[in-house]
């Protein structure tokens, strides 16, 4: 059975979180990922620690599996070459990188359509390609920072904090793949190629969504909320029982109601301070005492058993090794296994791209150069002697080629 994305062939400029978390998603589609790294370090991930090994790491085969590298010299003219023929045989060119290295690369539609008036050219960095900050290196953590995620983020009377994960580098990830697709959506029924232009900024404004809109319109000031209580609907956070926590809430009048009687807290339905959303936020601190005295009675295992009866939102705040094992990821195979030559057993979080009912067909991260020679060989149609000079000549390099020859020192 064909997947969804057997048909696409994707150049990618990628290193480290955001880009290869992009074309992860498409490569478990079915799309043909071809990186294109330097020898003799390629993606700075490979190196990333704890756990890593011999140009390899754990993180780099959690962002890269399923896809092919190539280790090809663009600032030679024979590796220029070697890139505008797979550009003439591909669907799209996706980079992370700085805003302005695109176009100093060479590989923007403007630079590109001469060769495939269909190509499409995706460009993920941390400020966009214009602008004053296009030329800056931009990072998940500075951009939490500038964007306001910090200033929202821990505890009101703690510092301002970065989410627990890279949240702006994943969701850039899926923004561009959407916007890649999208051109090739385009391309394809047009026959006119174009550029993307995605940038972890402009996706961090956009999730803060409503509060851009409360700020922007009405001069909202949001603040930390304690144990990442909601801003707005009272009660919606975290709680502590006897022996852990969990989340829980009445983000639904009719949940407040289920809440506070699965709890035989019917008193706090008859109290008026706590009869409305509005006046729930008002009377926070007291109304949050007194749930937390009655949380405080019992394990989490004995409150989610009683709230998931009486249909109350709620869950218990797992660690990361914990949720793993939630009966819902085992039954939905949210995760997996995949083996690996030196690794053994690799567990990854599968896609959540669920799309029809194709074939799971997954490989382990490549090595670095892994498919250089038969890229070249089996897709481009170079003689192997040709792929070979090319390695000599250090304009390409990888698993099956020589190695670059020297010049002698003097």
């Amino acid at each position: 059975m064909p997947r969804i994305l057997d048909d696409v062939r994707i150049i990618s400029f990628e290193q480290y979180g955001a880009g290869p978390f992009a074309t992860l998603h498409l490569a478990e589609l079915g799309a043909e990922v071809i990186k294109v790294e330097q020898w003799p370090e390629g993606d700075v991930g490979r190196h990333v620690p704890p756990y890593r090994r011999d140009g390899d790491s754990l993180f780099f085969q959690s962002l890269n599996r399923s896809k092919r590298s190539i280790c090809l010299d663009l600032r030679r003219a024979e590796g220029r070459a070697v890139f505008e023929d797979l550009v003439r045989e591909s669907d799209a060119v996706f980079s992370n990188l700085r805003g302005d290295v695109p176009g100093r690369l060479g590989i923007t539609y403007a630079d590109l359509a001469p060769l495939n008036p269909a190509i499409v050219c995706c460009s993920l960095s941390g400020y966009g390609m214009t602008g004053p900050r296009s030329d800056q290196p931009g990072f998940d953590y500075m951009v939490q920072g500038i964007a306001g995620w910090m200033s929202i983020t821990g505890e009101p009377d703690g510092p301002p904090s970065k989410t627990g994960l890279s949240a702006v580098d994943f969701a850039s990830g899926y923004a561009s793949a959407l916007a890649l697709m999208s051109g090739l959506h385009a391309a394809r029924r047009d026959g006119t190629g174009c550029d993307c232009d995605i940038s972890l900024l402009e996706t961090a404004l956009s999730m803060l969504n409503y509060l851009v809109t409360w700020a922007g319109t009405e001069g909202f000031v949001p603040g930390r909320v304690e144990r990442s209580g909601h801003p707005t609907l009272v009660p919606f956070q975290n709680f502590r029982t006897s022996d852990g926590w969990i989340v829980a809430g009445g983000s639904k009048e009719k949940f407040w109601v289920r809440l506070a009687q699965a709890l035989g807290r019917r008193d706090l339905l008859e109290d008026e301070r706590f009869a409305t959303f509005e006046t729930r936020l008002m009377h926070k601190e007291v109304l949050v005492a007194e749930l937390d005295a009655t949380f405080a009675q019992d394990t989490t295992a004995h409150w989610l058993s009683v709230l998931e009866a009486a249909g109350v939102p709620c869950a218990p705040v797992n660690s990361v090794g914990q949720a793993l094992d939630d009966p819902q990821v085992v039954a939905r195979e949210a995760v997996f296994g995949l083996p690996h030559p030196e690794w053994g057993d690799v567990v990854h979080a599968a896609s959540p791209m669920r799309v029809g009912e194709q074939p799971h067909v997954r490989r382990p991260a490549p090595a670095l150069g892994d498919d250089t020679r038969s890229v070249l060989v089996d897709e481009l149609g170079y003689a192997p002697e040709r792929a070979a000079d090319l390695a000599r000549a250090g304009v390409v390099a990888g698993r099956g080629l020589p190695e670059a020859e020297r010049t002698p020192a003097g």
